[in-house]
């Protein structure tokens, strides 16, 4: 068991929910009129192209007065990304430099709507791409474009990509957390213990996705250690990893209670990752950003923390129904959230997989059993294949707590 404490933690006050439900009514307000203005043929601006990152990641915010609707024309690997944004006319500054990835920029008219053109230097795809309503200190609406290189030669020929430099794009790398371990054995069933129920989910979940040779695996642990709960996140961040997940198994004063449910991170527990990493020094440069002006990387750091939540939403929901196509029990609700530890990354997609009750008889039998668990690891294994096959997509963000369903 992860611990019930931590979840105490997490839990929001009367007036914090009520605050937040009436932040989200503001919000679906002023989203509905928005929206009513883009109906009704009303012409908004583009205000501003801005970039941030490097030449691994850039990211690109289209500063706007009103919300859109983007479709994406080019993705990249012709060395172009084109975007179409509706219902926003073009600014008076219509093209520009660029900064990272992007050589440079252009924005054309296109009847109502605005094409929005961007030239590589070096081969990249979009990682993801949302729009963020007002919000934070900012008054307008903000397109985001989060670019990533692929490492791949592009198609084109360019004087500023050397075909000589480019490496193959490495495959995903996925960080298996089994929780607990060494003097913190867990939660205590019947017949077993939590941290060696989860060291051999680990240790069968890094077998099947390596058998289908599409993502690096690494763990936190491979043997019975104890490994402290911060620490995780960090190697997992320090090593880059395109996704974290933790491995439990859960715990309950009735028997009777089973099945799996997945934990993501709760709007409360995201803004005290901002906080404390924030704190640190150097925070900006972790995260590849600008470090000219703290008040925009803060901005930046949120919208990657948004995205991240997005991303980590998108997981749970994947995991959630492959474990119910598997027949696999699942708790009524299965979907959750917590300011968990392991899940305080800004940057990095987590989620906690409690994999049942150890402490039901029935469930704690299914955990040790190599056949079931290895019934169990495969459904998660093809959860997270279809997360990475799925797009990031272009999200909306509300703001909502990501467990609400």
């Amino acid at each position: 068991m992860h611990g019930l404490s931590l979840i105490k933690l997490a839990r929001w006050s009367v007036r914090e929910r009520c605050l937040a439900a009436a932040g989200f009514v503001v919000f679906c307000v002023a989203l509905l009129a928005a929206g009513r203005g883009l109906a009704s043929g009303a012409m908004g601006e583009i205000l501003r192209v801005r970039f941030g990152g490097d030449a691994e990641r850039t990211r690109v915010v289209i500063d706007l007065d009103r919300t859109t609707r983007g479709q994406v024309i080019q993705a990249g690997s012709d060395g172009h990304v084109v975007l179409s944004l509706a219902g926003v006319s073009p600014p008076d500054r219509r093209s520009g430099d660029g900064h990272g990835l992007v050589r440079d920029f252009r924005v054309a008219g296109a009847g109502a709507a605005s094409r929005i053109e961007l030239d590589l230097a070096t081969s990249a795809e979009i990682e993801r791409r949302f729009l963020l309503p007002p919000g934070d200190g900012v008054a307008h609406y903000r397109y985001v474009i989060d670019l990533k290189a692929t490492g791949r030669a592009p198609t084109r020929s360019t004087p500023r990509a050397d075909a000589r430099t480019a490496r193959p794009a490495e495959r995903p790398l996925v960080y298996i957390d089994a929780g607990h371990g060494g003097r913190d054995p867990g939660a205590q069933g019947a017949d077993s213990r939590e941290s060696a129920v989860t060291l051999a989910a680990a240790l069968a979940l890094k077998q099947e996705l390596e058998r289908s040779g599409r993502y690096r695996v690494r763990l936190t642990r491979d043997s019975d250690a104890y490994v402290d709960l911060y620490r995780r996140v960090a190697i997992a961040r320090q090593a880059g990893a395109d996704l974290f997940i933790s491995l439990h198994a859960d715990a309950g004063a009735d028997p009777a209670t089973r099945g799996a449910s997945v934990y993501t991170l709760s709007e409360q527990g995201a803004g005290r990752a901002v906080r404390e990493f924030t704190r640190g020094e150097n925070w900006q440069r972790s995260l590849n950003l600008p470090g000219r002006d703290a008040s925009v990387d803060r901005i930046l750091l949120d919208m990657t923390q948004r995205a991240t939540q997005n991303r980590s939403a998108q997981l749970a929901r994947t995991l959630l129904g492959e474990l119910e196509g598997a027949d696999h029990p699942l708790l009524r609700r299965s979907h959750r959230d917590a300011g968990l530890a392991v899940l305080l990354a800004p940057d990095v997609p987590a989620v906690l997989l409690e994999m049942g009750f150890i402490t039901n008889p029935e469930d704690e039998r299914l955990l040790n059993d190599s056949r079931a668990r290895r019934r169990l690891m495969r459904a998660v294994a093809e959860g997270i294949d279809r997360y990475f096959r799925e797009p990031a997509g272009e999200v909306q963000m509300a703001g909502t707590p990501a467990g609400a369903n």
